[in-house]
């Protein structure tokens, strides 16, 4: 969630500060220095705020005794967003200061995992759009769109990271993902939608007349949009939120090589905790589940850019050792702009080689990594592509490129001034990584394939289908009209077969 801009009446009163009383953790123990926690006290209680407090400060956390204009974070439990901001205005909190509001979740999820984990949409407390800067703001005569077209599909808007809906595509992507959790197709790619449209949105919806003209809300979506205007959040994400099952398979699939079946079993056998399922001997769990659960701590906490940079030398190390003339390129998030990911995804291919040292490539790679002892986990995938194969239909299909799965042990010191997230202890951090080959004619379609968005991806496959006549997928790009395949060199010439405008990887974050 963008941070949240409070009311402001005339200048702060300063507070005068109380003999003996500090007014923030010792400096010598702060690690986090980028986050300024202050705990509210209301709902939580003296007793429970001061152990937190103490707990937060043990790990390295900034922790405010009172709240000032330096903070960064403000925890509650038991409030609402709307309670919580009606107490900072009491405060004649600033309106520069744009701390986040976050339930006690998140706090308690840092100190487990001992550093900042990322502030997601089950943690934050979504907020009225008219708590955020005073008074309602005065009703629009005309709607933002007035005189502009948006269009159904993802890959003709122009999408940035600068989203200013969060409030409500945070809500609805946690309804996609438990309509995902249920396989329930239609509703989570109503919710997906729904969510993608928005975040293309050049201002930010305060009524429902700013909806108007706007594709892909229907009546549900509406309705949910109506309820966060008016009461600052909705009452059904509040209830997936609060949903057992929902909470136990958002744990389970954040284990590396655990997925909706799985998550099931487990759940119908009445497990809810990770360590309840590690301890029991009757489970049987595959090589990548017992790595995912072997090295979870890493794994769940966000790679940062500067931690994919160095992955990404490590990586060409690796391949210009067998193939120098090899172009390796990170796809993904990181490509799109992100500064924290998941994992890192990286596209090789090589002009010169032929097939066969193509296909050797990734496994001399893994050698050679594990004959340094940096190679942690690998999966590896053989190639099924097969160059005279039409295209896939199903827009989420998978390709048939050579590709591994990996887990990578990456030392902080190869991470540029100590930008790496450390764990108490610890000289290296295990890192999520794909590789994936493929031929160096095929490597345009590869390339728009594997950068994204998810929806972005969908929408430029359904476009191609519906509106061109045609079949795209990671290998080729099929005109069933003219009955031939479509050659390209670049992303660019994929874009202009299509008929479409060229959009850069950085404004693809539907």
């Amino acid at each position: 969630m963008d941070s949240l801009r409070m009311a402001h009446s005339g200048p702060r009163k300063k507070r005068p500060r109380q003999m003996g009383a500090s007014m923030a953790s010792p400096p010598q123990d702060i690690k986090f220095r980028d986050l300024v926690l202050f705990i509210l006290e209301k709902k939580m209680g003296t007793t429970r705020r001061a152990f937190l407090m103490e707990l937060a400060r043990r790990k390295g956390f900034r922790v405010e005794n009172e709240l000032s204009d330096s903070v960064t974070h403000v925890v509650a439990e038991n409030n609402s967003g709307p309670e919580v901001l009606e107490w900072l205005r009491a405060q004649k909190v600033r309106a520069s200061s744009q701390p986040e509001l976050l339930d006690v979740s998140w706090l308690i999820e840092c100190m487990r995992v001992g550093k900042p984990v990322a502030t997601t949409g089950q943690h934050q407390l979504l907020v009225r759009r008219d708590y955020l800067g005073g008074p309602n703001p005065e009703p629009q005569e005309t709607p933002p769109l007035a005189g502009r077209k948006i269009s159904p599909y993802a890959c003709q808007r122009r999408t940035t990271l600068n989203n200013r809906n969060h409030i409500f595509t945070d809500a609805f992507e946690v309804l996609a993902e438990n309509c995902e959790f249920r396989e329930n197709e239609g509703y989570c790619l109503a919710f997906m939608r729904a969510a993608s449209v928005l975040k293309s949105l050049p201002f930010t919806i305060t009524s429902m007349k700013d909806t108007e003209g706007i594709p892909c809300l229907g009546d549900k979506v509406k309705s949910i949009i109506e309820e966060i205007i008016e009461d600052g959040e909705s009452s059904e994400v509040k209830a997936v939120l609060n949903d057992e099952r929902y909470q136990s398979f958002k744990l389970f699939t954040s284990v590396f090589g655990v997925g909706l079946k799985t998550s099931e079993k487990w759940f119908r056998m009445g497990f809810r905790t990770l360590s309840k399922i590690r301890s029991d001997k009757t489970l049987k769990f595959t090589r990548m589940q017992k790595a995912g659960f072997l090295y979870y701590e890493d794994l769940v906490s966000c790679v940062t850019k500067a931690e994919a940079e160095a992955v990404g030398v490590l990586v060409k190390e690796a391949v210009g050792a067998f193939l120098p003339d090899a172009f390796v390129t990170v796809t993904g998030g990181f490509r799109r702009g992100k500064k924290m990911g998941h994992d890192v995804d990286f596209l090789i291919t090589s002009p010169g080689s032929t097939e066969e040292e193509e296909q050797q490539l990734l496994p001399k790679v893994i050698n050679l990594w594990e004959r340094k002892g940096l190679l942690l986990y690998y999966d590896l995938i053989e190639s099924t592509f097969e160059k005279f194969k039409l295209p896939s239909r199903k827009v989420d299909a998978l390709d048939h490129f050579q590709k591994c799965f990996l887990i990578l042990k990456l030392h902080h010191q190869r991470v540029d001034s100590g930008k790496a997230s450390q764990q108490e202890g610890r000289t290296w951090k295990a890192i999520r990584v794909d590789l994936v080959m493929c031929p160096y004619e095929r490597r345009a379609f590869a390339l728009l394939g594997w950068t994204g968005s998810r929806q972005f991806e969908r929408d430029l496959r359904r476009y191609a289908t519906h509106e061109r006549k045609m079949i795209l997928d990671n290998h080729a790009l099929y005109d069933k009209t003219k009955r031939i395949f479509l050659e390209a060199e670049s992303e660019e010439e994929i874009f202009a077969h299509l008929g479409l405008d060229y959009i850069d990887p950085w404004e693809r974050n539907a």
